[in-house]
């Protein structure tokens, strides 16, 4: 059996396995996540749609484009569903995969959904198993995949959509086969969207979902791909780590699916962001300094942490969640680092940009060696003549130290909130996801 079949028939068996209670719970939430992220995500970029809508007149449809209030034609729905999806980049992922789970399978699983009349638990468990595949693919070949240039969620990601949406629809086993081989041929991401200033990372996500999509049409209708696409010196896994002797990572990792190896963020930047941001808001709590009195900053924490991410030169709000020195600052004048901090008015704020320039971000060799088991970062604040440090290692949002339910649907009240979704609408939708037979055409109508 080739390495492609030998992955195909993994996923396979864990499809035909019977979803643990807990699992279906964390399902839920990832899906209420999607929906709430995605609806902000729309607010944010609302200037940049009014001129999207203007030049490319998408055709009105029948799906739901979220949080845009529009119905639109099935590729449309998928493509912008994942560009709003990730544009905060405050979407699901994990730390060992290096990749953003639910917003391209959502994306995708959500317009199919409405034209198939699924209901809320037939996405949930399509999703489970997308999860697990991108997943599965993307802890296989990381580092190195992200050392290459490449942008897990675009390569990775198109294989777990893919086959989410495969399982959804019901394809016979041959059909979901020439889907995932056709999506390897797809698959495409590359990180120099968080260089200079770019607000392109939302667009991996959107092409991927769109590229699934397509991967699926043309299964259904009868093309087939390569036999093994993973393997080989011009298959996926050479192409995507460098080395064609890479060996996939069991399903199942460690005996729990990917969807409870994801986290949930908390704050509304980079997850490496993340461990510093926290450790900011803990030194502001304890020691009550006041900002002016900072002198510098250091940031230690994980080598991949730091590269990429070490910028002071903001160029806006996407070069902002992408820097660990303005997510630090924020966090340490405000005490917090949400939608607001990545707003114009605090990132042009003289006192931001001002401390911004003071924090340095520093690898620290214990930490590189324990990622990802851990994500660990210190900051130490120089103020006033004294020295204050606090370190992190998993921050708020992992399995590890997962949100409480309180906290997770304050979260999705303030982001619903921000997106413009009616209070109403939004307890409905939240209220309606945990039952699970609801069709999902009637549990998004109103977005």
């Amino acid at each position: 059996m080739n390495i492609s079949k030998k992955f195909f028939h993994a996923i396979e068996e864990v499809a035909q396995k019977d979803i643990p209670a807990e699992v279906m719970v964390r399902a839920k939430r990832s899906l209420l996540d999607y929906l709430a992220v995605t609806c902000a995500g729309t607010a944010f970029q609302k200037e940049k749609l009014k001129e999207y809508y203007t030049f490319s007149e998408p055709e009105e449809g029948r799906y739901k484009a979220i949080g845009t209030g529009k119905s639109l034609v099935m590729k449309e729905a998928v493509f912008l569903n994942g560009l709003n999806g990730h544009a905060l980049d405050f979407d699901d992922g994990t730390n060992s995969g290096i990749i953003h789970l639910g917003s391209p399978i959502f994306s995708l699983l959500l317009p199919l959904s409405q034209r198939y009349d699924k209901n809320v638990e037939d996405v949930l468990r399509a999703a489970i198993i997308g999860y697990e595949a991108s997943y599965t693919m993307a802890v296989s070949i990381q580092p190195k995949h992200k050392a290459l240039g490449f942008h897990a969620t675009g390569t990775c990601g198109v294989l777990g959509a893919t086959l989410a949406g495969a399982y959804l629809l019901g394809f016979t086993e041959e059909e979901r086969y020439q889907a995932f081989a056709i999506a390897c041929v797809s698959a495409s991401g590359m990180l120099k969207v968080l260089d200079d200033g770019s607000e392109l990372k939302p667009y991996n996500v959107a092409k991927t979902a769109l590229l699934s999509l397509t991967s699926l049409q043309l299964a259904k209708s009868g093309f087939k791909g390569h036999d093994d696409p993973l393997g080989g010196y011009r298959g996926f896994l050479k192409m995507m780590s460098g080395d064609e002797n890479t060996e996939i990572k069991p399903v199942l990792l460690n005996g729990t699916y990917a969807i409870m190896k994801s986290y949930t963020k908390p704050y509304a930047s980079c997850r490496y962001t993340h461990p510093p941001v926290e450790a900011a808001i803990h030194l502001r709590k304890q020691y009550g300094y006041k900002p002016d009195m900072i002198e510098k900053v250091c940031v230690e924490t994980y080598d991949l942490a730091v590269s990429g991410h070490d910028h002071t030169d903001i160029q806006g709000a996407y070069s902002a969640k992408m820097s660990t020195p303005y997510s630090t600052a924020v966090a340490l004048i405000y005490g917090k680092a949400g939608l607001n901090e990545f707003e114009k008015n605090v990132l042009n704020h003289p006192q931001v940009v001002a401390l911004t320039k003071r924090v340095k971000v520093v690898a620290n060799d214990e930490f590189s060696k324990l990622f990802p088991e851990r994500q660990s970062a210190v900051v130490t604040i120089f103020a006033d003549g004294n020295t204050y440090s606090e370190q992190v290692d998993f921050p708020k949002g992992e399995p590890e130290n997962p949100m409480s339910d309180e906290e997770f649907k304050e979260r999705y009240d303030d982001l619903m909130e921000y997106g413009g979704v009616a209070k109403s609408v939004s307890k409905t939708i939240y209220e309606n996801v945990q039952d699970c037979t609801i069709k999902v055409g009637e549990l998004i109508k109103n977005l």
